[in-house]
């Protein structure tokens, strides 16, 4: 019987010390960007810091493209007249390159945090 009631107390002192309620996920920033004529549009883009990102690339397009970024370390294949989200966590402030490895020389962007 004390056992019982014991193993009551300290359940009953656990459940006291958890949060009323459950943390929540920190909601992505959501950003789109287009893909046409090897260009991206816009070529910079900014999110806020230590927030996570929901990427959609839109390859307008009708030839493949692959959407890369070493820093951010990401790395697609896009179809042409496709699309494709990439989460990404959240970053520190700073300034993120991305390209379409097919086509380097002249499908540069820029992710800015702030």
């Amino acid at each position: 019987m004390v056992r019982s009631l014991l193993s009551a107390f300290v359940a009953m002192a656990v459940l006291a010390l958890l949060p009323a309620e459950p943390a929540l996920a920190q909601q992505p920033v959501d950003i789109t960007i287009s893909v046409k004529n090897n260009k991206f549009d816009p070529a910079e883009i900014e999110a806020p810091a230590n927030t996570p990102i929901r990427l959609k690339i839109k390859n307008l397009d009708p030839k493949p493209m692959e959407f890369e970024s070493k820093t951010l370390r990401v790395e697609k294949i896009v179809s042409g007249n496709g699309e494709a989200t990439f989460n990404i966590r959240g970053q520190k402030a700073g300034r993120y390159e991305f390209y379409d490895d097919f086509h380097e020389d002249t499908t540069r962007g820029t992710l800015v945090v702030k």
